[in-house]
C-alpha cells in the first residue's frame, strides 16, 4: 500500500460565516489510528469534509498525501439499487474489486440482491462501511462509523480497522464513544 500522510499546519475551517475551529495542527501517517473527539458542534465532521477535499481550509496549510476514503453520516446508498449493485458502484467509482470479500466481512452475502430500499439502519450502516473493503484506499476517514452497529459487527469494524492499519493504512475517526482500539493519537476539539 502506499504511504499516506496528511499534514496540518495551523488550519482553521469557517462554516456558515462561523469560525469553527482554528490554529489546529497535526501529522498523521501510515500506520497511525487517529480519534478526534469533541462535543456536537466542535468541527468534528467539519474536519473531515476538509481532509477529504469537500470543503477548503480558510487559513493555515494542508497537505494530503494518498487516496480519501470518507464515511460520513449520509450512507449515499441508492435505494433501488441491490446491496451488490451498490456495493459494485462505489467500487467501481472508488478503484475497488473485491465485492464478494465486502460482502462477506460485514455479512451482506444473503443480501446481496435486496434493494437498498429494504435494509434497515444497521444494514445500511454495514453496507456504507463494506465500501472501505471493496475500495481500497490508503486514508480512512470515518464519522460516528459504528452508530447502529450491533455487537458482532463492532468486532467486525475493529478488526477491518486494525487490518488496515496494520497493513500502512491511516485511519481518521470521529467518535463519542470509548474506541474499543487504542489510538495512536487523539485530536480533541474541544467546546463549540
Amino acid at each position: 500500500m502506499h504511504q499516506a500522510s496528511i499534514t496540518a499546519e495551523q488550519i482553521a475551517c469557517e462554516r456558515g460565516g462561523r469560525q469553527v475551529f482554528s490554529n489546529l495542527s497535526f501529522t498523521a501517517r501510515s500506520g497511525d489510528h487517529v480519534e478526534l473527539r469533541g462535543p456536537n458542534g466542535a468541527g468534528k465532521s467539519s474536519l473531515l469534509r476538509l481532509l477529504a477535499g469537500l470543503n477548503s481550509v480558510s487559513d493555515g496549510m494542508l497537505s494530503i498525501d494518498g487516496a480519501v476514503h470518507l464515511a460520513g453520516h449520509a450512507d449515499a446508498i441508492k435505494p433501488a439499487m441491490t446491496v451488490r449493485e451498490n456495493l459494485a458502484f462505489w467500487a467501481t467509482c472508488l478503484g475497488g474489486s473485491d465485492i464478494d470479500k465486502a460482502l462477506d466481512a460485514f455479512a451482506l452475502t444473503r443480501l446481496a440482491n435486496d434493494p437498498g430500499a429494504l435494509l434497515s439502519q444497521g444494514q445500511r450502516k454495514r453496507l456504507a462501511l463494506a465500501r472501505l473493503l471493496a475500495a481500497k484506499r490508503p486514508i480512512w476517514l470515518l464519522d460516528e462509523p459504528t452508530t447502529g452497529l450491533d455487537q458482532a459487527n463492532l468486532k467486525t469494524f475493529d478488526t477491518i480497522v486494525a487490518d488496515h492499519i496494520a497493513n500502512g493504512g491511516l485511519v481518521i475517526v470521529a467518535t463519542h464513544t470509548e474506541p474499543t482500539l487504542q489510538p495512536t493519537q487523539r485530536i480533541d476539539l474541544g467546546a463549540p
